[in-house]
């Protein structure tokens, strides 16, 4: 199941990549769900103030929206490290997802305390890579990738 949070996300990220209004088509194959589930789950951001939906345009962020989206990101990042980094957790991204909907701000804390969380978080998160940059996962891929260059 698919958290508000999850959904203010996933429009974030796409708002990013898209540099502009989230295509609910394309929000819907990002969350894994039809595009009427979407745009229930749309609908139910817009009643609380969160998104603004624009028929044929897509689908933006409110001031609130974005505030909400930046702290669901950073609990996905500290979540995703720690798997990562510290568990070495080797599908740490299928993981993180499942546990993103059921860790609380004191979890996601305790779990940030370990991990170290830069000051950039959550601006560390590439929407095109779907990942944070100081995940050790990316160093060691950049390291094989640019060894296999030489």
């Amino acid at each position: 199941m698919n958290t508000a949070d999850q959904y203010v996300k996933a429009i974030y990220l796409l708002q990013q990549i898209e540099n502009g209004p989230a295509a609910t088509g394309t929000l819907a194959d990002k969350m894994d769900v039809s595009p009427a589930s979407a745009n229930e789950m749309i609908g139910k951001l817009e009643s609380r103030g969160l998104a603004e939906h624009e028929k044929y345009k897509g689908v933006s962020l409110t001031d609130e929206g974005i505030v909400q989206a930046r702290d669901a990101l950073q609990t996905y990042c500290i979540i995703e490290r720690f798997l990562s980094n510290v568990l070495d957790v080797e599908d740490f991204r299928g993981e993180a997802r499942e546990l993103e909907p059921v860790i609380d701000d004191m979890i996601a804390g305790r779990l940030d305390t370990i991990i170290d969380r830069k000051s950039e978080c959550p601006d560390c998160f590439d929407p095109e890579s779907d990942a944070c940059e100081f995940l050790d996962v990316c160093d060691a891929e950049a390291e094989t990738e640019t060894e296999a260059a030489d």
